[in-house]
């Protein structure tokens, strides 16, 4: 199955933390909880099923924006695949964020993953494809 969500890609960030009484509650900064929200609601929108459970096999391809001040040369590079981001935010930042975001809606948990590959693009349309499959098929 493949799915495709037309959002920027943004990394999970540490967690915040607050005072309650005598307890901590911890907390997503808002970018992430507000990033998670629209992933559920994208996810509810194309996938109508039960959530997966089993061993499941995910390849992420996250397609973050190109930045405006670039030459010409460099930009269609970026575009072609041929120059990758090798800049922050972390590749594993981006996995942590959007596997969370899918819990529940996507699959039972993500604890069921037993394989995954994920990938960083540029694009002049930010989006995350999503492929899962179960490995036994």
């Amino acid at each position: 199955m493949k799915l495709v969500f037309d959002i920027e890609p943004v990394e999970q960030a540490r967690p915040r933390a607050t005072r309650m009484g005598r307890g901590i509650r911890l907390y997503d900064p808002k970018k992430v909880s507000v990033y998670k929200k629209q992933l559920a609601m994208m996810c509810k929108f194309q996938y109508k099923e039960q959530p997966l459970s089993g061993q499941l096999i995910v390849s992420l391809k996250f397609y973050r924006h190109i930045q405006k001040s670039l030459s010409k040369k460099e930009r269609k590079l970026r575009l072609s695949g041929a120059h990758r981001p090798i800049v922050k935010p972390d590749t594993d930042n981006y996995i942590k964020s959007t596997l969370d975001g899918l819990n529940g809606l996507l699959w039972e948990d993500d604890a069921h993953i037993v394989k995954l590959v994920a990938e960083k693009y540029y694009s002049e349309h930010p989006r995350i494809e999503i492929e899962v499959r179960d490995l036994n098929e």
